[in-house]
């Protein structure tokens, strides 16, 4: 199981990254500074550190530097800004990539597998998660959704969406936040989209659509 360090100051962006993170099989370390980063990679084995550069006590290039002082480990550098002399020093430490804040969970996964990969170090078997409610069952791991026994096919948007509001299952979510998941943050269309797809979703699971409900001047909520 691969590990995970993600360093940042700001605790809900970490508590995120480390939901998206454990449900892709990974073990995660979180830190709030550079100093406990540096700290974590001298007594832990980490394979990618996800990196914010602005935070107190060390910033994040000065960690860098200094975890480069005894370990290659690849890292992701975070920013709020896209400055080119931010992203020529990053890369100049050897950092392996390069966000810009916000960006999506989604994306962030992808592109820590992509080091994976190329590390020689996915992550193996991964936790098999699966959401069951009665007879619905979505199988993420698998990418499968079934009802009495029987597999419903969605389109891929729908299966995002139905996906993300399982993993934030419970939670009250924006029709903001939704969107910037499953469509990114480079998306300009309107709530509407997102509407439709719902009620897309909704007619596709039947007697299990209720699941999912509306939030009156927020967005949605899937409740198990």
């Amino acid at each position: 199981m691969p590990n995970i360090l993600i360093c940042d100051d700001e605790a809900g962006l970490r508590a995120v990254l480390l939901k998206y993170a454990e449900f892709e099989g990974y073990s995660v370390f979180e830190a709030s500074n550079g100093t406990q980063a540096v700290d974590i990679c001298k007594n832990q084995s980490i394979d990618v550190i996800i990196m914010d550069i602005m935070m107190p006590e060390m910033d994040g290039f000065s960690a860098v530097r200094e975890i480069r002082k005894f370990s290659n480990v690849p890292v992701i550098m975070l920013s709020a800004k896209g400055e080119e002399y931010d992203k020529i020093l990053a890369f100049e430490l050897g950092v392996d990539d390069y966000v810009v804040k916000p960006f999506s969970s989604k994306e962030m996964m992808l592109r820590i597998s992509a080091i994976l990969r190329r590390t020689g170090k996915s992550a193996g078997a991964v936790a098999h998660v699966v959401f069951k409610k009665d007879d619905f069952i979505a199988d993420i791991t698998a990418h499968k959704v079934s009802i009495d026994g029987k597999d419903i096919d969605l389109s891929p948007k729908l299966y995002d969406i139905l996906f993300f509001l399982i993993r934030n299952k419970n939670i009250a979510l924006s029709r903001e936040q939704i969107l910037t998941e499953v469509w990114g943050f480079d998306y300009y269309g309107d709530d509407r989209t997102l509407d439709t797809h719902i009620k897309l979703l909704r007619k596709a699971l039947g007697r299990y659509g209720d699941i999912i409900k509306t939030i009156r001047g927020l967005g949605y909520r899937l409740e198990d």
